[in-house]
């Protein structure tokens, strides 16, 4: 996939798409700031990452100019081709892979990728440690965690939540940041965050240093924020909605 910046940097479209992206970028942290208010929090406590699959180059750009530098991404064959061509611009990014992840595909993500989201089985633990070990990085992995046991959409569950959690602790190159959720259709997702704070109480209980909490999206960041989320992780409120692949 080869992945371009479709706007070009000082044109009247960049400009146009600027305004967009900085509108959308305003009314998400507007929102945020509002949910950390209501749940006693600092919106410093917040990370937002900005999801970007199936956006150009230039929504990268944009976003870092305007101080987003944590970017999400859900599919490798598009991150991988779309983090080398940031970097060759000079963005500063902070990678966040998001997807559901192969182990055939953990090379290509360590790589690039400064935390992965999305660490559901002990194989998966085992394959990311030995790549990041042999390009000598060191990855900061959740521990996705299925609330409702549909293995459609990843996920560990039940007692494999601590077992991948210990895994990832015990690999070298690898560092335990946390879990990660998304709420299932048909749950509240009040109930569901509220599961899922839980859960991140039991891992942090066992690994202390494991303070991350990745939940919440564009439709339900509020109440992940009451449930202690620290990253949301927002594409469509902060970019409009998706089309067509970026290749």
């Amino acid at each position: 996939m080869s992945v371009t910046s479709a706007v070009p940097p000082g044109t009247d479209g960049e400009q146009g798409r600027r305004a967009e992206v900085a509108a959308g970028l305003t009314a998400v942290r507007d929102r945020i700031a509002a949910a950390c208010r209501a749940a006693g929090r600092g919106s410093d406590e917040v990370t937002l990452i900005a999801v970007t699959k199936t956006r150009p180059v230039s929504d990268v750009r944009l976003l870092y100019e305007l101080g987003v530098p944590d970017i999400g991404e859900n599919k490798d064959q598009e991150a991988a081709p779309k983090a080398a061509e940031a970097a060759s611009l000079g963005l500063d990014v902070t990678w966040h892979f998001v997807g559901q992840l192969q182990t055939n595909k953990a090379a290509s993500v360590v790589s690039y990728a400064q935390v992965i989201h999305s660490v559901d089985r002990l194989r998966l633990a085992a394959a990311l440690g030995s790549r990041a070990r042999a390009v000598g990085r060191t990855v900061t992995c959740l521990v996705q965690v299925s609330l409702d046991g549909d293995p459609a959409r990843g996920g560990a569950v039940g007692q494999q939540v601590m077992a991948v959690a210990d895994a990832v602790a015990r690999e070298d190159g690898l560092v335990l940041g946390g879990v990660m959720a998304v709420a299932p259709l048909g749950m509240a997702a009040g109930a569901a965050f509220g599961k899922l704070r839980g859960v991140a109480d039991e891992v942090r209980s066992a690994h202390p240093g494991a303070v991350m909490i990745s939940a919440g999206m564009s439709d339900d960041l509020e109440p992940a924020i009451k449930a202690g989320a620290t990253h949301v992780r927002v594409g469509t409120a902060l970019l409009g909605g998706r089309s067509v692949l970026v290749r």
